[in-house]
């Protein structure tokens, strides 16, 4: 009996490490992108104009379409250009895991994998031309209860009061439970 409990562990254990995926999660199905965006400052431009976006879906957003967004754009009173998380505009949670940034002082190119933790969730994000942030969604896989992640670059920053925009590049993994943030199939 006891060599049997020994063979059937082992058994198991093979199996667990040919599955390769220490979360246990499905294959994923959704290639990372790299795309470009512009949004346009929450005050000073015309209300039609998309000033958020959605990690998830991934996409700018209209404010007055709805929060379905993670994070906004504008230019606070000090002329300075800001990333606004949920939070900061009073439409996160209070507890559990909202929408945030850490910024990096890698390329963009060479953050392959997002952290589970220590982003910045409260607080006001001030950018500038070529900062690169890895970001967090809000809590979009109902199934799991996780967030998703992406990693932006601030490519153009527009202050001309008849512009207000920033352009940004940004991939992300739209894959629950995933971290990966490379281009293709993510394998983490």
């Amino acid at each position: 009996m006891r060599r049997f409990t020994a063979s059937l562990a082992l058994a198991f254990a093979g199996l667990a490490a040919a599955c390769g995926n220490p979360n246990d999660l499905a294959n994923a199905t959704i290639t990372n992108v790299e795309t470009s965006v512009t949004l346009y400052a929450l005050t000073g431009t015309p209300i039609a104009t998309p000033s958020a976006y959605s990690l998830t879906a991934p996409a700018t957003v209209r404010i007055d379409q709805g929060a379905a967004f993670d994070f906004a754009f504008n230019i606070d009173p000090a002329g300075q250009p800001v990333l606004l998380p949920l939070f900061v505009l009073g439409l996160g949670v209070t507890t559990g895991t909202n929408a945030g940034f850490i910024k990096s002082d890698q390329t963009f190119e060479s953050i392959l994998d997002a952290p589970r933790n220590g982003y910045a969730t409260a607080d006001t994000v001030h950018i500038a031309v070529g900062d690169v942030y890895v970001a967090r969604s809000r809590v979009v896989c109902s199934t799991l209860g996780v967030p998703q992640y992406g990693k932006i670059q601030i490519t153009a920053i527009n202050l001309d009061p008849a512009v207000r925009t920033v352009t940004f590049r940004v991939l992300t993994d739209n894959n629950c439970g995933y971290s990966g943030l490379e281009p293709g199939l993510p394998l983490r």
